[in-house]
């Protein structure tokens, strides 16, 4: 669930109890520019001024959920809880907590704790319950949305009041009530940027992409310095190449000038840096990404995730070892981790990075990289999509065992949009290698016989999977082998004539070939009439085919 609301509501609505104005006043400004790293340090020095405080115990616990830290936001809840002075307002973070941790029960009755302590009349308080609620990664929107309700029967300018009720109205796709509720705080209050965003937003989930970015212009130009703008007008030009083709170099351009300025304004603040890098992941750009990951790498106490797209970058600009090592501290550092866990596309890469440092010099390598692949699937089956650009890196270098390697992972996958593909090239590979290889020949050409099926049982009209699969069981040479041998120049003859390419030039000596083993293969079971029927086609297409000929002539004579 997104925190992105939960610290600049708490700010805004507790601000007005005139206690550290011009502190909390600074806190919600860089809260706003999505810069959670000062946030701290502003709310450290707070605590250090005022420990019996527990507000501020309060914020800095609600800055780490944002940051999906739990056990550090439980850490200041917990200390916040002892004091006097607002000590309960932290029940409200214990209480999303346990919405976490789907304890519903026990948050509502910390929810109902905390509402105790405060007074009657202190609306502001009384929404971080519902903002909680609805902060929660198993939100209750109708909760948030009755306490908001309850409130503006008493107090209908309470702006912070709409706000929550457009997120409730939004959680439950209820867009034109959200876009009201944010419309009524807006005009009740207009330093509530916030506001005006959701109405962008909204804007751009109903695909009036226009509409949306002039009014994230219109907030620049309110207030150039509101990072979060530039961050949604990066995504609306991204996704506006959905829908006008014609400019998607401009769009793109935008979107990245965008995400740029968002990354500037929050002063490259770690969490806007995260996002921007997953923007730039989008995008493609990998040096940038390079540049933006590299500058803090080396930094005590990083967020795991730098190595992560530090070793996206390295990977794509061919630097593998340096990918590999980056996505194994990566791997290490979150291994203990409940917050950050590793995606089917971290495996990926450091799988391929592992295959292509290991090579053919380093076995041990080269299968811990095939491992790591297999690791990417079993936690997401879609990501086996993309192997097959690899894969076909090393069947046009004609590296057909890595071809096997790699592809038949991918293979397995009947959810992969290259299903097809990658059996037709893994059976293709173990083909050539059958053919060429006399030791192991059998077992390979058994290999490709098999995945060429799953072809022709996926897609019956590929001509060329029958015929590969033909030629495979020739190979075989036994009985069995012989039959579906026989079966496949059939089916291979069949989807020629449906799709009527059977007198195309450019297959006429496969056309010849499948002829000449159809015939072969009645000849040897004695059914001579029909044997002598496939060489005529035979000899119709090749006039001077010695062998059809001396077959021919040993049948008739035979008779």
């Amino acid at each position: 669930m997104n925190k992105k609301y939960s610290l600049s509501l708490l700010v805004a609505v507790l601000a007005s109890s005139g206690t550290f104005a011009q502190n909390i006043d600074e806190a919600k400004r860089v809260i706003k520019e999505e810069n959670y790293d000062k946030a701290k340090l502003i709310l450290k020095e707070l605590i250090v001024k005022k420990p019996t405080e527990g507000a501020n115990y309060f914020y800095m616990g609600d800055v780490f959920l944002r940051e999906n830290i739990a056990d550090s936001a439980r850490h200041y809840f917990d200390k916040g809880l002892q004091l006097k002075n607002k000590g309960t307002l932290n029940l409200v973070g214990l209480g999303q907590l346990d919405l976490d941790s789907k304890k519903p029960k026990e948050a509502k009755a910390k929810f109902i704790k905390a509402i105790d302590a405060m007074k009657r009349k202190d609306f502001d308080e009384h929404l971080l319950v519902a903002n909680a609620y609805l902060s929660s990664k198993n939100p209750d929107a109708p909760a948030a949305q009755k306490i908001a309700e309850v409130i503006l029967k008493d107090d209908y300018q309470n702006a912070s009041a709409f706000m929550i009720l457009g997120r409730a109205y939004l959680m439950q796709d209820n867009l034109g009530k959200a876009y009201a509720a944010y419309r009524n705080a807006y005009e009740i209050d207009g330093s509530l940027l916030d506001a005006k965003l959701e109405m962008a937003r909204i804007n751009k989930k109903g695909r009036a992409y226009k509409e949306a970015i002039l009014g994230c212009e219109e907030l620049i130009a309110k207030d150039p310095t509101y990072a979060p703008v530039y961050k949604e007008l990066g995504d609306l030009y991204f996704y506006s190449v959905k829908s006008n083709s014609t400019q998607e170099k401009e769009f793109l351009g935008k979107a990245a000038q965008n995400y740029k300025k968002y990354f500037e304004t929050t002063n490259g603040s770690m969490d806007a840096r995260m996002k921007y890098a997953e923007f730039l992941v989008q995008i493609e750009n990998f040096e940038e990404l390079e540049k933006i990951t590299k500058e803090v790498i080396d930094e005590k106490g990083i967020n795991p995730r730098i190595y992560r797209f530090y070793g996206y970058s390295q990977y794509e600009m061919g630097n593998y070892r340096a990918s590999m090592e980056a996505f194994e501290k990566f791997l290490l550092a979150i291994d203990k981790s409940t917050i950050i866990q590793a995606t089917s596309r971290d495996y990926m890469y450091v799988g391929l990075s592992a295959i292509a440092v290991g090579n053919n010099d380093n076995k041990a390598l080269y299968e811990k990289g095939l491992k790591y692949l297999r690791d990417a699937v079993k936690i997401d089956p879609s990501i086996a999509t993309y192997y097959n650009r690899i894969g076909l890196v090393f069947f046009r270098e004609e590296k057909f065992q890595k071809v096997i390697d790699i592809l038949s992972i991918s293979a397995d996958v009947k959810e992969s949009d290259n299903y097809f593909y990658d059996n037709y090239y893994v059976g293709y590979s173990y083909y050539f290698l059958g053919k060429e290889d006399v030791k192991n020949g059998q077992v390979l050409l058994n290999k490709a016989s098999e995945y060429l099926s799953k072809v022709i049982e996926v897609s019956p009209n590929t001509s060329e999977a029958y015929f590969f699969k033909a030629r495979a069981n020739r190979y075989i040479n036994s009985k069995e082998a012989q039959k579906v041998m026989f079966d496949a120049y059939q089916g291979y003859i069949k989807v020629l004539r449906d799709k009527k390419e059977i007198n195309d030039a450019a297959n006429k000596d496969k056309v010849i070939e499948a002829h000449t083993s159809i015939a072969t293969y009645y000849a040897n079971n004695n059914e001579n009439a029909k044997a002598l029927e496939e060489f005529q086609k035979v000899l119709n297409l090749d006039p001077n085919n010695d062998f059809a000929k001396r077959t021919m002539a040993t049948i008739k004579k035979g008779k």
